[in-house]
């Protein structure tokens, strides 16, 4: 794992996101606009699963997903860039390591949605309920993004206690 860390830290990605005094920045700018796509549509999908939304047709925000998964993309890159900058500081940060764990069971989180009460939730028109699973997966959903961004944003304050 050091040997892949140092390789990083050496990178092509490391020394431009280090080397320009803009570069990281930008990165920044950009991570933040890919979380707001991201948030914007999961977020209001994650309502209407919760009954907050009714008078809005789940077909419509569905139709908003190309969108997430660009913000999703987008932070992807920028946060990879990140981490080649100070892989150490990343790779032995709890707050990081707890930020991708919460990443990873999104994720899941999103696959179980769509195997399970996707079908029933698809042709949710105005006023209707989502089927309870929707609805335990959504508030999850929403638990667990909202973990990201203050994991993300504790990166720097709770530093490395391994």
């Amino acid at each position: 794992m050091e040997s892949v860390l140092t390789w990083l830290k050496n990178s092509v990605f490391a020394h431009f996101i280090l080397g320009y005094t803009w570069a990281w920045p930008v990165c920044e700018i950009l991570h933040f606009v890919g979380m707001a796509l991201l948030m914007g549509v999961i977020l209001a999908i994650d309502l209407r699963m919760l009954g907050v939304l009714k008078r809005v047709s789940f077909g419509p925000l569905h139709r908003l997903l190309p969108w997430a998964i660009a913000g999703f993309i987008i932070n992807a890159l920028t946060g990879f860039l990140f981490f080649t900058g100070d892989p150490f500081q990343y790779s032995h940060n709890p707050a990081f390591i707890l930020k991708m764990l919460f990443i990873a069971v999104a994720g899941i989180n999103a696959l179980v949605f769509y195997l399970v009460p996707f079908p029933k939730v698809e042709s949710l028109g105005p006023g209707d309920d989502a089927p309870i699973s929707a609805r335990i997966i959504a508030a999850t959903s929403i638990f667990l993004w909202f973990g990201v961004m203050y994991l993300g944003r504790m990166l720097p304050f709770i530093g490395n206690a391994f």
